[in-house]
C-alpha cells in the first residue's frame, strides 16, 4: 500500500508561482511512476506530468508545457511540482499519484494508469 499526502496550495495571482509537494509512505520505492493530475471545476481530471524512477525525461500536457517541473528526492520519499507563470485556467484540485510497478519504462501522460491516489490539494489563481 502507498499512502499520499500533498500540500503547498494556495491562492496566487497569475504570473506567480506554487511549489505543491506530494509526501509518499507505505512501500519500498525502488520502481514507480509518479505523476500529477489536476481538475477544474465542471472538467474531467486530466493528466499534466509524469516521471518514471528508471526512465527519461518527464512528460508534460502541452498546458502546462515550459511553466510546471515535477522532481523527486527518493530518499525523502517526496515528489514536488513547480508551478510557473500560473494563469487562471490552472485553477484546480492538483492530485499526486503513483502507478507502481511501472508498465512501461518511460512514463508518458497517455499510458499512465495510477493505482494509488492524493486527497489533492487546491490551487486558485486569480485575474
Amino acid at each position: 500500500q502507498v499512502q499520499l499526502v500533498e500540500s503547498g496550495g494556495g491562492l496566487v495571482q497569475a504570473g506567480g508561482s506554487l511549489r505543491l509537494s506530494c509526501a509518499a509512505s507505505g512501500s519500498t520505492w525502488d520502481d514507480y511512476a509518479i505523476g500529477w493530475f489536476r481538475q477544474s471545476p465542471g472538467k474531467e481530471r486530466e493528466g499534466i506530468a509524469c516521471m518514471s524512477r528508471r526512465g527519461s525525461a518527464p512528460d508534460y500536457t502541452d498546458a502546462v508545457e515550459g511553466r510546471f517541473f515535477i522532481s523527486y528526492d527518493n530518499a525523502k520519499k517526496q515528489a514536488y511540482l513547480q508551478m510557473n507563470s500560473l494563469k487562471p485556467e490552472d485553477t484546480a484540485v492538483y492530485f499526486c499519484v503513483v502507478e507502481k510497478p511501472p508498465r512501461f519504462r518511460t512514463c508518458t501522460i497517455p499510458n499512465l494508469d495510477p493505482n494509488y491516489w492524493g486527497h489533492g490539494t487546491q490551487v486558485t489563481v486569480s485575474s
